[in-house]
């Protein structure tokens, strides 16, 4: 077995062709646009499938560079910390304080189901934690990122990348799927009063209507680079204080970096000292996020999925049906019975099984065919955009504290 190793040069150069050839194929393949299948996801898979045939064909294995790959995804974690605005919390009122208590509900339960099957199979139960809601809440982002730490010390759990990107994928499609049948399903069983298509134009606000956006600027880029910056290095300062103080804390950077961002956006809100500039932000993490992601899928050892393919049928199908039924008699009752819990009910499949856009893209195929419901589209953007991974952060570091 001989071996080639690239260089910090060639590992970005080769990231960023992954996501151009993922963006080439979605151009041209309707089914990926429909389910928002993310360009690394695509391009990561054909690249890594490429690199497994040439493993097995010539005897040769690729070595990456890997330095550029923790900070991507700390920029992403911090970008979602940044984003979290708790002024935000007033638009929603009450309702969102519901939909923020059934969000953790569902979470926790993932978790369970996922752990308790793999206990079930014999399996190590890192399996079912991937395959709760570090992948089915969390996407692709937070799936890569607790990979890595599964991966390392004490965890050791090799094939965990392939494992994350397999359940995150996974979620995305039967995300989208499944949340226009749940809406239509309770809104006919319940024979629920709509307001019509016709509605739709109607006193449109909040998410529903595109708003006058600033223009980013050299300057504007800078501070927002910044604030990502000081995210990092005070998240690796916390992470490492907290070991070496040896507290029993063991919780990853990420987590550090995401409620640095937090108390940061905030503090400078309350204190009237700077506005984060949350689509500038938004578009740091994103790329961030598809960098990384280039990276950890075109650096799979697919052919360690193998042996995983029947827990992981068994978890994945299992997940699906928990959150058809929590969408059916949990979160469509508490939030009112009526149909704008029916919309928020699909929009809660979309990003309870896959992301942030699977949810809006559920949200808005119910509401073009039903009618317009306002709550939904203030709600779900905030839940889904920054709420979800803030709680996820907190639900997963506490069940790892309790697994033997």
């Amino acid at each position: 077995m001989s071996g080639i190793s690239f260089n910090f040069y060639f590992t970005l150069v080769s990231m960023v062709a992954v996501l151009l050839l993922g963006r080439f194929i979605i151009e041209r393949v309707k089914i990926l646009q429909d389910y928002n299948i993310p360009e690394p996801v695509v391009g990561g898979i054909i690249s890594a499938v490429m690199i497994l045939m040439i493993y097995k064909t010539l005897q040769l294995e690729f070595t990456f560079d890997s330095s550029l790959s923790e900070p991507l995804m700390l920029a992403f974690f911090s970008s979602i910390g940044l984003s979290a605005d708790f002024s935000a919390l007033k638009k929603g009122g009450k309702m969102l304080g519901i939909f923020l208590v059934l969000i953790a509900g569902v979470l926790v339960l993932q978790n369970l189901v996922g752990v308790g099957i793999s206990y079930a199979m014999g399996e190590n139960p890192l399996l079912g934690m991937l395959g709760g809601s570090i992948t089915m809440s969390g996407g692709h982002g937070t799936g890569a990122t607790w990979a890595k730490v599964f991966e390392a010390q004490p965890y050791n759990f090799s094939a965990a990348t392939g494992v994350a990107m397999a359940c995150a994928t996974f979620g995305l499609v039967m995300g989208g799927l499944i949340g226009g049948p749940v809406a239509r399903f309770l809104i006919k069983r319940h024979n629920l009063k709509i307001p019509g298509a016709q509605h739709n134009n109607d006193d449109m606000h909040g998410f529903e209507t595109p708003m006058k956006e600033r223009l980013i600027t050299p300057t504007s880029f800078v501070e927002s680079l910044a604030l990502i910056a000081i995210c990092l290095l005070v998240g690796k300062v916390l992470e490492e204080s907290i070991r070496d103080i040896s507290l029993g804390l063991n919780l990853p950077a990420f987590v550090y970096c995401l409620f640095t961002g937090v108390i940061l956006r905030n503090a400078l809100q309350a204190l009237n000292i700077h506005q984060v500039f949350d689509r500038e932000v938004s578009v740091l993490g994103n790329v961030s996020l598809s960098l990384f992601l280039a990276f950890a899928m075109m650096t799979l050892n697919l052919w360690q999925l193998l042996s995983l393919a029947l827990p992981l049928v068994v978890i994945l199908t299992a997940q699906t049906i928990v959150m058809v039924l929590y969408a059916v008699f949990i979160t469509f009752r508490f939030c009112g019975k009526n149909y704008d819990a029916a919309v928020l009910a699909a929009g809660h499949c979309g990003f309870g099984l896959g992301a942030m856009p699977t949810a809006m893209v559920n949200v808005q195929a119910v509401t073009s065919h039903y009618g317009p419901s306002h709550i939904a589209f203030i709600i779900v953007p905030l839940c889904g955009a920054f709420f979800i991974d803030l709680i996820n952060a907190v639900v997963i570091t506490g069940l790892l504290s309790i697994i033997p």
